[in-house]
């Protein structure tokens, strides 16, 4: 099994429990970590053989503009249904970092792990 990662992709949605975060955008932190067979691609050096980084990030950040989510946690979830229904992987890692929530914190956030085929 392979990993492909994406780190620090830039993720603006409308996130946040309190009314003043209801009022714009913010601007999230998004890491993925994919583990999926890529032995096709390492063989043929073909695009169409492996997962497209760009095509992942896409998924992440149109789930990003159409969600309204409260919860860190349920926008991770949606990423990883969105994700998971598009490419072929065995198992997602999604951290979604939250700057500047916390005035003693530099950032905020959250780590899920998916295994395909589970329902964790």
């Amino acid at each position: 099994m392979q990993t492909i990662f994406i780190k620090g992709l830039k993720v603006p949605t409308l996130i946040g429990v309190y009314d003043w975060e209801r009022t714009q955008d913010t601007v999230l932190i998004v890491d993925l970590q994919i583990n999926a067979d890529l032995a096709a691609a390492m063989k043929s050096d073909d695009v169409a053989d492996t997962i497209n980084y760009a095509a992942v990030a896409e998924t992440v950040k149109q789930v990003g503009k159409a969600s309204k989510f409260e919860l860190l946690e349920a926008l991770a979830d949606a990423i990883i249904q969105a994700v998971c229904a598009q490419f072929s992987l065995t198992r997602l890692v999604v951290t979604i970092e939250k700057p500047g929530i916390l005035p003693d914190a530099n950032k905020v956030g959250i780590t899920v792990t998916h295994e395909v085929g589970t329902n964790e």
